[in-house]
């Protein structure tokens, strides 16, 4: 595929990604797609011959690849502890946010909430994505000489708190419940 193709690809894909968390898998139609991304339904069609489905699964890997890189560059460039990693990150979140006016927040969550029983594998797709971000977690906190038990379980806790404030910052229209979930993971973990 030559690099027209693949920016025409992207532009599906990110619409997509912006689509689907701003306002769900169900709103998110094939035709908003192509009149957001600005490419023609024939363009759809041989990128994501499957159609919705496979294009939503490919916003959603990138989506949650992106966040475990960021994750992961967080980790490899901290001087701070775990705690401060994780209060960057959600610091992060929160700007990202407020930048959208509040229409982002968790680039899986909205999906997650909605398709979780009906559609097997997207919410299976949801639960491997959670997995990873909690393991990249976690293993921050191996390094810090946390048991890989307590890492995990402490982990877990962290992505919950953090999925939670998203959802809650998002209703509220404000950052306040991402700043006292900083405040909380850091409790938490120190």
């Amino acid at each position: 595929m030559g690099a027209k193709g693949e920016e025409t690809r992207a532009r599906l894909v990110r619409a997509t990604r912006d689509l689907l968390e701003a306002q769900g898998y169900a709103a998110t139609g094939l035709n908003l797609v192509l009149a957001e991304s600005g490419t023609p339904r024939g363009s759809l069609y041989f990128h994501f011959p499957e159609g919705k489905d496979q294009l939503v699964t490919q916003a959603l890997t990138e989506a949650g690849r992106e966040m475990s890189d960021l994750i992961e560059l967080l980790r490899d460039t901290r001087t701070a502890g775990a705690a401060e990693v994780i209060s960057r990150l959600i610091g992060l979140l929160a700007g990202r946010m407020e930048q959208s006016d509040y229409r982002k927040g968790c680039p899986l969550a909205t999906v997650a909430l909605e398709v979780s029983a009906t559609n097997e594998s997207l919410r299976r797709l949801c639960a491997d994505t959670y997995a990873a971000w909690q393991q990249a977690l976690a293993e921050l906190l191996v390094t810090e000489g946390h048991s890989p038990a307590r890492a995990d379980a402490a982990a877990g806790a962290v992505l919950a708190l953090l999925e939670g404030a998203l959802l809650l910052a998002r209703v509220q229209r404000s950052r306040l419940p991402l700043d006292q979930a900083a405040r909380s993971a850091e409790l938490l973990l120190t």
